[in-house]
């Protein structure tokens, strides 16, 4: 309760000179009342709804249509083009021509065989993406029916791999324990992913030391660029293969893209301020020449993109294990750059 234009006093509520208002009353009391103004209950006070997301609708895509009719062109005319050339080579010699058929048909094979490995690329990531994003669901409602068919998804992808056979073991023989869905999730990623986690730490430092050696000894900036881009690609498609992930040509591209993406909202591909720091209160720059600091930079970037690259291709988020950390892969990195010098 409030009370308006008077200095704080006391009062009984059955004095005659106390008037209770509405809060949206009009009109001045009477001389010498005391006015008392009831707050508003916070029950019926309007409750915000947040409306719900209309997605924007999307016009007629002429980016695409141009792509698809380029494809279909480009498509028919190699078609045209080798039919062409068949019919030439029967027309010069039956053999020849023969030969051009074989030939043609290995091609289309071989075609065929490469556009299905992309597309079970393609949907091995997406299902490992879905994956990701369903655990990470089940351990916030604490889901167990979600949870226990997560994990059934999880000892599949694990089946192939001789590592986790005896993890695999113990997670099917405590799995019947465990009441909560979150718990679940928990233990399955300590079961499957702890030896997982470890050995990408360890493709992440090789990658990083190999990338930090090579451009501090590179006489060239292209060679130094073409190296490391050579090395991240190879070290996505590692992390992506050791997680359970089978990516083509066009599942690395999306992985490169996703991990950038990553990269863009965690912080950027530029070191931080207390890693500079770092590395330059390690007393490299009285010790080392500058090739070398600049390859170490190099080698800590590279690890910072693999990180990135853990956090995109594993199937369950970090919640029960510890996330890799920069500073413990830059100890490891300048601790073998000081070995060297």
């Amino acid at each position: 309760m409030s009370e308006r234009h008077r200095r704080p006093a006391t009062f009984k509520l059955d004095d005659p000179h106390v008037i209770v208002t509405d809060p949206d009353g009009e009109g001045r009391p009477p001389r010498g009342a005391i006015q008392i103004t009831p707050d508003a209950d916070p029950a019926l006070l309007p409750v915000l709804v947040d409306e719900p997301v209309v997605p924007a609708r999307r016009g007629f895509r002429w980016t695409a249509m141009f792509w698809t009719a380029l494809a279909g062109l480009v498509l028919l005319g190699t078609g045209l083009g080798v039919t062409h050339l068949i019919e030439d080579l029967f027309a010069r010699n039956e053999g020849l021509g023969l030969i051009g058929i074989v030939l043609a048909a290995m091609a289309a094979m071989a075609l065929v065989v490469i556009v299905g490995r992309e597309a079970f690329g393609l949907a091995r990531l997406a299902a490992i993406e879905q994956l990701h994003r369903r655990a990470a669901e089940a351990v916030a409602s604490d889901d167990r029916g979600e949870a226990r068919a997560i994990v059934q998804h999880l000892l599949k992808l694990a089946q192939r791999n001789p590592q986790l056979a005896r993890p695999r073991s113990r997670l099917q023989t405590h799995a019947d324990d465990i009441i909560d869905g979150a718990d679940l999730i928990r233990l399955a990623e300590r079961e499957l992913m702890a030896p997982l986690d470890q050995e990408a730490r360890r493709l992440v430092s090789t990658a990083a030391q190999r990338v930090s050696v090579v451009t501090a000894v590179s006489p060239r900036a292209a060679i130094d660029v073409l190296f490391v881009l050579a090395a991240a690609l190879r070290l996505v498609r590692q992390l992506a293969r050791l997680y359970g992930g089978r990516p083509g040509t066009l599942g690395l591209i999306r992985l490169m893209r996703h991990v950038v993406a990553h990269l863009a909202i965690t912080g950027g591909m530029a070191a931080s301020d207390g890693l500079v720091q770092q590395v330059l209160g390690h007393g490299l720059a009285a010790k080392v020449s500058q090739r070398l600091g600049e390859g170490v930079l190099n080698g800590l970037l590279t690890a910072r993109l693999g990180l990135a690259a853990i956090d995109v291709t594993r199937p369950l988020p970090f919640t029960a294990l510890p996330r890799p950390a920069l500073s413990d892969l830059a100890k490891d990195l300048l601790r073998k750059r000081d070995a060297e010098t």
